[in-house]
């Protein structure tokens, strides 16, 4: 595994209260440089380096066992032998050649680069059933696309609710930042985990959706795979920090049902990115990641030598449940090997995202064309037969209808062949036209019997996040309260519960590009659709690509007993 840093000039024992180095390329004094021509100011859905290097990667996924907290073992499903899986690590402008090996006898898999971009590389986005077919146990493919984005962001099974049992890892994409620091100290994911399987609690929360009753509540929260249970097995993650310096963390929020909150006691975070776009800069003592989000926030080591507790509370705001707590130890050099005593501060409650993440780069979404394009999207749970398997249940619908694809006819396979026959459950929403807006309600339905807020995930692009607000959406109403002007960008945002979403985004990328709820359960359920972009400028997919799904139909063909019982994504 290689792993690459961004190139710094000063001296270690440098500090970021000194002036800027005197040559504008990335140090802990300028942050904000990267390379000529290229800085935060760069918008990056624009202009990007091309570096001419290509970052390797081998990630093989094995069944197995793990007890992140020494409470209770349970089958995994590890990426190289570890939980959590290796952090990918590459420079703005590099090629990333990634090659998974599915080791795991009796499960398919496919890999989703979380929050990239994949311009024109629509089949190495890792989603089965849309751009792709499932890697067949003991089959082997390698992924290749661009870093055209810089920050912070994730990878992760896209096999049904896998991802829950070990499949995450986290990705680096050095570049500059919106303020100075000296140490970066990476990612910081910060999960729930479950003591069942994920397997098992999609099948009760299948049931329960029957009752229109919730899932069960996680069993605890874990920081870099880690954590205390209640009984006092396990161990915190512990990192060291030296007085007086400025640090990067990494925040990454890869749960499967729980948005949490964290802090870090006596330390304010600054918020510099939101997903993976750069912000104007803010500060705050708590920050609350949905399903899927990313923050990169600094703080400074300005408090007396000792150890400090960074809390992560499960968001009983959002709807989220959690039987424990997480925690991790900061510990300053020469302080003691002990527990902190250090106190929490305050937070205000509230399921929403924050209305001061003002992206860096200003853009500007086209207002006129909005109510003449504008297109609405219904969430709600619905008794309907309409999923592949003819059954009568009930489902996560948007638009009424539940996703519910079929691993071995992805909606790529259908652009291949110039077929238009898609199943009405590939939830299928076709944009055909390149280069223009496309605008989008989401509104969770006036009296569904689950009004909760719901974490919306975009893939093949960064959307706009118009506005957001409780209630029903209202042209005359809402509408004045929409932002065009350098909107927050991002590619999971909050649908609030029992209320409406308005989001925004240039058709700019052509491919098949999944939009869902990041919660497993309800993206399991159905909780999903699909935009089909510009399918006449889609690059095709090639051998290798039918390779894996002609090695994924033998292998379901000779697996009678093989059954998908949910959306399959």
């Amino acid at each position: 595994m290689v792993r690459r840093q961004a190139t710094t000039t000063a001296a270690a024992a440098s500090t970021s209260t000194r002036v800027a180095d005197a040559v504008c390329s990335n140090g802990p004094f300028t942050r904000s440089c990267w390379a000529p021509g290229y800085s935060i100011a760069t918008d990056f859905d624009a202009k990007w380096p091309n570096t001419g290097k290509t970052v390797y990667y081998n990630l093989e996924i094995t069944n197995t066992t793990c007890n992140p907290d020494g409470a209770k073992e349970k089958i995994c499903f590890l990426v190289n032998g570890q939980y959590p899986t290796p952090t990918i690590y590459a420079d703005w402008g590099d090629r990333l050649a990634i090659t998974v090996k599915n080791s795991m006898p009796h499960n398919g898999t496919s890999i989703h680069w979380h929050g990239i971009r994949q311009l024109n590389t629509c089949t190495e986005d890792g989603v089965n059933g849309i751009t792709e077919c499932p890697l067949a146990p003991f089959d082997t493919k390698t992924y290749y696309f661009q870093a055209t984005q810089f920050g912070t962001t994730w990878y992760h099974s896209h096999f049904s609710a896998q991802y829950g049992d070990g499949i995450i890892g986290a990705m680096v994409i050095n570049g500059p930042a919106a303020s100075n620091y000296d140490v970066d100290l990476g990612p910081y994911m910060i999960n729930d985990w479950f003591y069942r399987t994920s397997y098992e609690i999609n099948s009760i929360v299948a049931q329960n959706l029957q009752r229109r009753t919730g899932p069960p509540p996680a069993d605890t929260l874990l920081i870099n795979g880690k954590n205390k249970s209640p009984s006092g097995t396990g161990s915190y993650t512990t990192t060291t920090i030296t007085p007086g310096k400025k640090y990067r963390l990494r925040l990454i929020n890869p749960s499967v049902d729980n948005s949490i909150r964290v802090s870090l006691d006596g330390h304010p975070f600054t918020v510099i990115t939101a997903d993976l776009v750069p912000i104007k800069p803010y500060t705050t003592n708590w920050v609350l990641l949905s399903v899927g989000q990313r923050y990169d926030v600094i703080f400074t080591a300005n408090q007396a030598v000792g150890n400090y507790w960074f809390r992560a509370e499960v968001a009983t705001d959002c709807a989220s449940s959690n039987n424990f707590y997480g925690r991790s130890i900061f510990r300053y050099s020469g302080a003691p090997q002990s527990d902190p005593t250090s106190t929490a501060t305050s937070f205000t409650a509230g399921c929403r995202d924050p209305t001061t993440l003002t992206p860096w780069v200003a853009n500007t979404v086209n207002s006129e064309a909005f109510l003449n394009q504008v297109g609405n999207l219904q969430v709600d749970l619905a008794r309907e037969q309409v999923t592949t398997n003819g059954q009568n249940i009930v489902v996560w619908g948007v638009n009424m209808t539940a996703i519910d694809i079929m691993w071995d006819l992805p909606t790529l396979d259908y652009v291949k062949k110039g077929k238009s026959d898609y199943p009405r459950t590939y939830n299928l929403l076709e944009i055909p036209n390149q280069n223009t807006w496309s605008y989008w309600i989401i509104q969770e339905t006036p009296g569904t019997p689950v009004p909760i807020p719901h974490p919306i995930h975009l893939h093949g692009h960064d959307f706009y996040v118009l506005g957001s607000g409780v209630g029903v959406f209202d042209k005359v109403n809402s509408v004045p309260s929409l932002k065009f002007q350098n909107p927050t960008r991002r590619d999971v945002a909050i649908l609030p519960g029992g209320g409406w979403l308005a989001i925004a985004f240039p058709t700019d990328n052509p491919g098949a590009w999944l939009m869902h709820c990041h919660i497993a359960w309800h993206i399991a359920e159905g909780l999903g659709v699909q935009f089909l972009e510009s399918k006449a400028a889609i690059t095709l997919p090639n051998a290798e690509w039918e390779k894996t799904c002609t090695n994924w139909r033998n292998y379901n063909n000779n697996n009678p007993v093989y059954v998908q019982d949910d959306s399959g994504l």
